[in-house]
């Protein structure tokens, strides 16, 4: 009998045009993106006396450029007015239109200092490389993560990557464009404030969706650009691809974080609309990678000794098996396994054996 749809979520809608403010100088600007669970990626614009800053500026395509300039039009604005892009993380539908605002208006580029595209194509994104790692936060499981992701997984997939024809699209914007992945002219830090939409606003780093995410906070007017970190109907990507030992801990702690600050009456996502309770959202959000850990525990109570493929398949319906739902169980099986409630060993190809008791 054939799978019935999921209800569609808030992340899945598609872009519209019209333009919202948020709060006083604040708009909210839907882009066109067509990605896994995802319709639209929402830019803000900051507007100051000087222009506008805008926050995640989408993809490196030629309809989403075409898109940011109708949002901007609408909202008498031109590219040359831009003088800053704010980037939360590492993704393209978030950093796309940065290089093309800085050939425009020469924006300055903000992201977090350890800013850096790729782990999932590193041969082509980054130079990183195993000694760029720390050994006192990484462990050999992580290594061999970085020295194989090109290639085959630990636990002997394709690494998790986007569609062959938007990959083919992004490397020819860089051909022609003079490269998708932006220059990052302000790099930050936790705790660094900013000056946007006159209002001073503060750095978070939240790891977790990615190790350079970053979200930003006015307790002046309760507000926070949490991208990625907290999205209001649907749970992020945790990948097990990380040079952190344990991005699902790492991820948690993040989450603690954000939950415990305080002055925020509305968050404002990358995806989905602006919602009121941030801080009920990230708990939320924690419960319900504890309750997969416990539905982990119990697949393996079932499976015996497995690997991952056999622990994702059990643990997500079928319409998403795949790369990245292999990658999200590795997560969650290392977690287990730094927690002592899964052992792990190799088998005669080297691959990722998972017991959990």
């Amino acid at each position: 009998m054939p799978e019935k749809p999921k209800p569609r979520r808030q992340e899945q809608e598609d872009a519209r045009r019209e333009v919202t403010e948020i709060a006083p100088n604040i708009l909210r600007m839907e882009l066109p993106i067509r990605m896994p669970g995802l319709g639209h990626v929402n830019m803000y614009a900051l507007i100051d006396d000087e222009g506008a800053a805008v926050v995640d500026p989408g993809l490196p395509t030629k309809d989403s450029w075409i898109a940011v300039n109708d949002r901007l039009k609408q909202a008498g604005l031109k590219p040359k007015d831009v003088h800053t892009v704010l980037v939360t993380h590492s993704h393209p539908d978030h950093f796309g239109g940065a290089n093309r605002f800085r050939k425009e208006s020469g924006a300055e580029v903000v992201a977090h200092q350890s800013f850096k595209f790729g782990v999932m194509e590193a041969s082509d994104e980054t130079d990183v490389s195993v000694d760029d790692l720390s050994a006192s936060e990484n462990d050999e499981t992580h290594r061999q993560v970085v020295d194989r992701w090109n290639h085959r997984t630990p636990w002997g997939g394709q690494p998790p990557r986007p569609p062959f024809k938007m990959r083919m699209r992004w490397r020819m914007a860089r051909w022609i464009g003079g490269g998708m992945i932006p220059q990052i002219t302000k790099p930050v830090n936790a705790g660094d404030p900013l000056r946007l939409a006159g209002r001073e606003w503060f750095v978070t780093h939240t790891p977790g969706h990615t190790e350079d995410h970053i979200c930003f906070h006015c307790p002046e007017e309760g507000l926070f650009l949490s991208g990625d970190h907290v999205l209001p109907t649907i749970t992020p990507h945790i990948s097990g691809l990380a040079f952190h030992k344990d991005p699902l801990l790492q991820f948690f702690e993040s989450l603690d974080q954000v939950a415990a600050i305080e002055n925020v009456d509305q968050a404002l996502p990358a995806h989905g609309h602006p919602f009121p309770d941030l801080g009920g959202r990230a708990i939320a959000i924690k419960e319900h990678h504890y309750d997969r850990l416990d539905t982990m525990k119990r697949i393996g109570r079932e499976l015996g000794p497995a690997n991952v493929q056999a622990f994702s398949q059990n643990l997500f319906k079928k319409r998403s098996w795949g790369e990245m739902a292999e990658s999200e169980t590795f997560a969650h099986l290392e977690h287990l396994r730094h927690t002592g409630d899964a052992e792990m060993h190799r088998d005669d190809e080297g691959f990722l054996i998972y017991e959990l008791g």
